[in-house]
This record gives structure tokens, sequence and C-alpha cells, in this order.
């Protein structure tokens, strides 16, 4: 679809289909399916996190959009930056008010606390609360394990060169959806 496969799914530059424009030496095919495997790897990667998400919050008995939140909540914890509900809102891309229902639901289930640990105390930061906490860990435990054993097959320079690949394609992302999609898409093609 965007990422140069045909409505069949074989890819536009596939020497097998005769439709591909290569250079003399193939590079152009090979390219071409070298990009479309690593968008593949990407949005089978994306969706088998989405699927991690999910079952976390089957494990919990709890709505699938509330444990995004709150694995936003224990990641941003985790990186030392805990959120905000403006920015949770954000990232889990529901409205203010869709957000101050969820985070209720969350506190009352004893999963989320709000703090005021500014100095500006009208700021309310998001904590997990002390029980929730090693419930995750029990949960994700085995995902970061095998997460960094994979990762650690690989030298420090090829992570380097993935994380500044990972930076691009992220910044690719949030510039089409500041810019070309922030009303929803681009305009369609006059029928």
């Amino acid at each position: 679809m965007t990422n140069g496969r045909g409505a069949d799914g074989s890819s536009a530059a596939d020497p097998a289909d005769g439709r591909g424009a290569a250079d003399e030496d193939g590079t152009a095919d090979r390219d071409s399916v070298r990009v479309d495997r690593v968008m593949d790897g990407l949005r089978a990667f994306g969706a088998n996190y989405t699927e991690f998400t999910r079952r976390f919050a089957t494990w919990l008995g709890l709505h699938s959009t509330d444990a995004a939140a709150l694995v936003e909540i224990l990641y941003a914890e985790d990186q030392g930056a805990p959120l905000s509900p403006a920015r949770l809102s954000e990232r889990v891309s529901l409205s203010s008010g869709a957000t101050a229902i969820l985070l209720k639901r969350l506190e009352q289930a004893g999963h989320v606390v709000r703090t005021r640990e500014s100095a500006d105390r009208r700021v309310v930061t998001l904590r997990s609360s002390p029980d929730i906490r090693p419930r995750a860990m029990a949960f994700f435990g085995p995902y970061s394990e095998r997460m960094a054993e994979a990762m650690a097959a690989y030298p420090p320079e090829e992570i380097e060169r993935f994380e500044q690949f990972l930076g691009t394609l992220r910044s690719t992302m949030d510039a089409l959806l500041a810019n070309e999609y922030e009303n929803g898409g681009p305009t369609p093609p006059a029928s």
C-alpha cells in the first residue's frame, strides 16, 4: 500500500512480477524490497506491542485504552519524566474530558495517584500506585528480558544507528501528523 506494494501485496519493484524498474545490477529492486521488509517489520512490531498492551488490559481486567494509559504513565515514570494529565491526553489521543474520566477509573481501581509535586500547585503529576508497579513488572518482565537479550546480540554501533534510524522515522511521522494529516489526512483526490 504505502510501502511500494501492489494491490496483490507484491512489491512494486519485485523482479518476479516484471513491474520493477531496476538498475542494471538490480540495486533499485533490492533496495525497494529491503524497505518493504523493514516497513513490514516495524508494522508487525507495532501490532505485537499493541497486543501486549491488550493482554495486559485483560490480565488486569481493564479496558484496553485504560491499560494503554497506565503503560504510558509507568513508562514515563521509569524515564524520570512523569506525565501530567494533559501530556497523557496527547500520548493516548484522547480529549481532556475523556482523559479525566479515564484517570478517575484508574484512580478508583487503585492503579494511579495524582500528586502535586511542582512549585506551581496547579500542576498535577500522574504516578502509578505502589500496588500496580509490581504487577506491571511481573507482566512485562519477560518482555523486557527477552528484548534486552535480543538487542544484546548487536554491537553498540548498530544499536546507535538503529536509534538514529528510528528517530528519523519518528520525526518524519511527527511532521506528517502535524502538517499533512493535521486535519485528519491529505485532501482526497478529485473524483
